[in-house]
């Protein structure tokens, strides 16, 4: 797959970067698949000027109809090339093409619906009656109104789905925004670009997408005074220096950080279906997913089988070309993010754990940034493999000593973003009511849907992304007093 350098969109109109062009390489082939723009420092000062002045001079922020008109148009065109779209992501992702069905594009797509939805039924003001405060009889009006301009900055892991869950409710709730993806996914975004200026109605400037070998640019959204608010999605060590900077002018920042999370399974529960539950979800898409339960927390008593169930699960995964269909863990995006998941399996080593299966890089793959689906043995949840963020399709397995102690270990995380429970009804409620997390799956549900709010507790973040909060995220809060007729001061 190769072709012309994907532009900008910047003001509305597709251009070329100041940094002139960069490559983009198929994670599983190590090969370029093609160049994206270049986005540098002035023209993201364009695209925040250029979202600055749509919010300041348009009636986009007034006009809800041309907001739902408008996104209804995005989720249509994109359905219309989503076949394109899903050999881009493919191709640039490493993401498994059964995935590209859900999650990775398709699901993201449709619940485009939800935003354009909300913004058509939302109570954007509310009477909230005659009071008299201060003796003075008054009319009272709370007004929901845009922050103005919004920086998304967003990551490569599932680009689509935090793409459209930043863009759809900011631009729902009346926000200008300027976009800028990780440089290791720069097609998914820029096609999203082209498809916004040739195939929508959006007027200029109200969103705009700049691509950018040097993911430090993205630091400018959050320094310059022209933005109102920075939604955030990466790591939390990166969380931290987007709040630093955008404290220097206050501004409203949401942030979706990293993860640590449990997968608490009781004495009770059906120890095959869990550990055939948490191998499948640590492998998708290699493991790079930031809510995937990546510490599986079993009785002591069951340790030894449930590392023979899980391994056995995970073995049976499989690993390779994410064209495939039957693929569920492809490659990791980069070499640089292969080498990190190999130095934590080094690491688990150095610690004292045993792999129960993989470590390495899988038979018969030479080519591409492949990690085997690993189960790592022998440790406590003091181990910094225990502890830290791999982002790889790495389990590792700790014991506890009953439900107290299992919710103890769980929530013995600087982390707080999703969790797992398997275990009787009763049981695996009052665990799940225990834990520090801001979602809970309990016994195969899911949390993950367009209406459901999604974000963490502790290190995990600020606020939260998808479902009526999502959207409120994007809100300012105005009260409008009127002194009522007649009413004497």
């Amino acid at each position: 797959m190769t072709g012309a350098p994907t532009p900008l969109l910047i003001g509305g109109a597709l251009v070329g970067g100041g940094g002139g062009v960069f490559p983009t390489i198929n994670p599983a082939t190590e090969e370029p698949i093609g160049v994206a723009a270049d986005g540098d420092t002035a023209d993201l000062d364009r695209a925040v000027g250029a979202a600055r002045t749509a919010f300041d001079s348009s009636d986009w922020c007034r006009d809800t109809a041309l907001r739902v008109h408008c996104l209804d148009q995005l989720r249509d065109a994109l359905n219309a090339e989503i076949e394109t779209l899903r050999e881009i992501t493919i191709a640039e992702v490493g993401a498994p093409r059964a995935l590209t069905h859900r999650g990775q594009l398709q699901t993201p797509v449709d619940d485009l619906r939800f935003p354009a939805a909300t913004a058509k039924s939302y109570p954007w003001q509310v009477d909230l009656g005659i009071a008299a405060p201060m003796g003075v009889p008054t009319l009272r009006t709370l007004v929901r109104e845009p922050y103005g301009v919004v920086g998304a900055i967003t990551p490569w892991n599932f680009p689509h789905q935090v793409t459209f869950a930043k863009i759809g409710p900011a631009l729902a709730a009346g926000n200008t925004v300027v976009l800028k993806p990780a440089p290791d996914t720069p097609w998914c975004a820029a096609e999203v670009g082209r498809i916004i200026a040739e195939k929508t109605d959006f007027p200029p400037g109200v969103i705009n997408i700049v691509t950018a070998s040097d993911h430090r640019i993205g630091a400018q959204l959050t320094q310059d005074p022209r933005v109102d608010a920075v939604s955030f999605t990466g790591s939390t060590a990166t969380g931290r220096s987007v709040m630093a900077a955008a404290a220097q002018t206050i501004k409203k920042v949401f942030l979706e950080l990293g993860g640590k999370s449990a997968f608490v399974v009781l004495d009770d529960a059906d120890l095959a279906a869990a550990c055939a539950a948490a191998a499948s979800t640590v492998a998708m898409h290699a493991g790079q997913g930031c809510a995937l339960t990546t510490r599986l927390v079993v009785p002591r008593e069951s340790y030894s089988d449930a590392l023979d169930m899980v391994s056995a699960a995970m073995s049976r995964i499989a690993v390779g070309d994410p064209n495939d269909p039957k693929t569920l863990c492809g490659p990791l995006i980069s070499a640089k993010q292969r080498a990190r998941v190999q130095s934590y399996l080094d690491l688990a080593i150095a610690e004292g754990g045993t792999f129960h299966c993989g470590g390495g890089r899988p038979a018969g793959l030479d080519r591409g940034f492949f990690i085997e689906p690993t189960v790592i043995a022998g440790l406590t949840n003091e181990a910094r493999v225990a502890r830290e963020e791999i982002f790889g399709p790495v389990l590792v397995v700790l014991a506890h000593d009953g439900d107290a102690d299992a919710l103890r270990i769980a929530n013995d995380s600087p982390y707080g973003l999703s969790a797992t429970v398997f275990g009787s009804g009763e049981r695996a409620a009052r665990v799940a009511a225990g834990l520090r997390v801001g979602t809970v799956n309990v016994n195969g549900g899911t949390w993950y849907c367009a209406d459901v709010p999604f974000g963490g507790y502790k290190q995990s973040g600020v606020g939260r992304e998808m479902g009526l909060a999502g959207f409120e995220e994007y809100l300012e809060t105005k009260v409008v007093a009127t002194a009522a007729p007649g009413a004497q001061r």
